[in-house]
């Protein structure tokens, strides 16, 4: 199995200054899933719903090349549910409610054909569950990402301090970077980060783009300026999916590869936003895809005599 994806399959109602939703298909294994599904077909899913979630949108990740062997359904319960309003910046919003349902208890249980993955992508999640999943496989994978957030910040930091220096990449904002580091300037909190085990580190900065770092190198992609921003839920998570997408098919994990990566997880989030949910990852082409990156090599190439 080249890449294993571990996250939330779940429900959003999202409220922004385009419009709002009912309830509609979320979570960060739903959007890395399908941003990743357009550079490898062979992705394997570990999560949870309850019985109420759709088969159609089952169907959907299946025909993205998902398999969901590692998809616990539960009877008699339901899926997490999250909502949120988005202010007009669209980078900060307000959550309204949060019900964990199935989520509240989930034990991850790892396909014995997803023990010995490549590529793991270790989506937003307890770190007791995140190191769960790492505890039950036969082989260490090639590449392990791990996306996190404030609130374990908050809750769980031993828990999460512990989880990290299992990892060879973190993907994280610009204010959980500050938050975990202690440091207000970027450069300095990417060096506090990768001292505590991560080989390289993802800054995400939404619509300013996204910074990439080892402990000698740094690069800096740009977001591509848009139109419309309908939402940004799951931009992060579709930039993880694109991110890791990329690395599973090239199968190179050098940090000059991964400078490709950001780019092809910055044209997979810049999708994401234009429509509500995981609409617009769904059914996308190739050619939609080399398109949008080649916008992207277009917006920073340039020529330059110093002379």
């Amino acid at each position: 199995m080249s890449l294993l994806v571990v996250g939330t399959v779940a429900f959003d109602a999202i409220e922004t200054p385009f419009g709002k939703t009912d309830k509609i298909v979320g979570g960060a294994a739903s959007y890395i899933a399908l941003a990743s599904s357009y550079f490898t077909q062979d992705i394997s899913l570990v999560s949870v719903v309850g019985d109420d979630f759709p088969q159609d949108f089952m169907n959907t990740l299946k025909g993205h090349g998902v398999d969901l062997s590692g998809l616990q359904i539960k009877q008699g319960e339901k899926s997490f549910f999250w909502s949120g309003r988005y202010h007009n910046d669209m980078n900060s919003r307000d959550t309204l409610d949060t019900q964990l349902n199935v989520l509240a208890d989930f034990d991850p249980i790892v396909p014995e054909s997803s023990k010995n993955c490549e590529f793991l992508m270790l989506g937003n999640l307890m770190p007791n569950v995140q190191q769960k999943v790492l505890s039950q496989l036969t082989t260490r994978p090639k590449l392990i990402v791990l996306d996190t957030m404030n609130f374990w910040m908050d809750i769980a930091m031993p828990e999460l301090l512990e989880t990290i220096k299992g990892i060879d990449v973190l993907t994280i904002n610009d204010s959980e970077a500050r938050q975990l580091s202690g440091e207000y300037s970027l450069v300095k909190a990417a060096q506090k980060i990768l001292a505590m085990g991560p080989k390289a580190l993802v800054i995400k900065k939404g619509e300013h783009g996204a910074l990439l770092f080892n402990k000698k190198e740094v690069f800096f992609a740009p977001a591509l300026p848009l139109e419309d921003v309908f939402d940004p839920t799951g931009a992060g998570d579709s930039f993880a999916g694109g991110f890791i997408g990329y690395l599973a098919k090239t199968k190179d994990i050098s940090f000059e590869n991964m400078k490709r990566a950001i780019i092809f997880g910055s044209a997979m989030a810049s999708f994401t936003v234009e429509k509500f949910g995981t609409e617009r990852l769904i059914g996308l082409s190739q050619k939609d895809v080399d398109e949008r990156v080649q916008e992207f090599v277009d917006l920073v190439q340039f020529d330059i005599s110093l002379v």
